[in-house]
C-alpha cells in the first residue's frame, strides 16, 4: 500500500516538473520569436516593457503590447489592423493594459491613442 502511494504523489511531482517545463518552453519560444523579428525592435521593446513582464503577461494581452511597442503609439483599430483580430477586441485588450499600469490612453477628438507608459516618465510620452 505504502509503494502505491509513494508512486502516486511521484507521479504527481513528475508531471509538476512537467507542467513547469512546459511553460518554460513557451516562453522562451515566444523569447525566441521576438529576437527573429528584429534584434533592435527586442532592445526597444524591453526598453518599454520589460521582458518578464511581457511573458507574464497572457498570450492575446502579450500579442496586443509587443504590437503597440512596435508601432510606438496607435488606436485600437492600427492594432487591429496588424494583429488581424477585431477592433472592439483591441479596444478591450488595451484598456486592460491601461487598468493594469502598462500602457496610457489619451483622448484626440473621437479617437484614442495608447502608448507604452514608461517608468520614470511625469508627463505624458506624446507631444502632439
Amino acid at each position: 500500500m505504502s509503494y502505491m502511494k509513494s508512486t502516486k504523489s511521484q507521479t504527481k511531482l513528475l508531471q509538476k516538473i512537467k507542467e513547469s517545463l512546459e511553460r518554460l518552453n513557451e516562453q522562451m519560444d515566444v523569447m525566441i520569436d521576438l529576437q527573429k523579428h528584429n534584434p533592435n525592435e527586442t532592445e526597444m521593446m524591453t526598453d518599454a516593457l520589460d521582458v518578464m513582464t511581457l511573458l507574464s503577461l497572457p498570450d492575446h494581452l502579450r500579442k496586443t503590447a509587443v504590437t503597440l511597442c512596435k508601432l510606438g503609439e496607435a488606436t485600437a483599430e492600427e492594432i487591429a489592423e496588424e494583429t488581424e483580430r477585431a477592433r472592439a477586441v483591441e479596444s478591450s485588450y488595451l484598456n486592460q493594459l491601461v487598468l493594469m499600469g502598462y500602457l496610457k490612453k489619451q483622448r484626440r477628438g473621437r479617437k484614442a491613442y495608447f502608448c507604452i507608459e514608461r517608468e520614470g516618465e511625469g508627463e505624458k510620452p506624446w507631444g502632439k
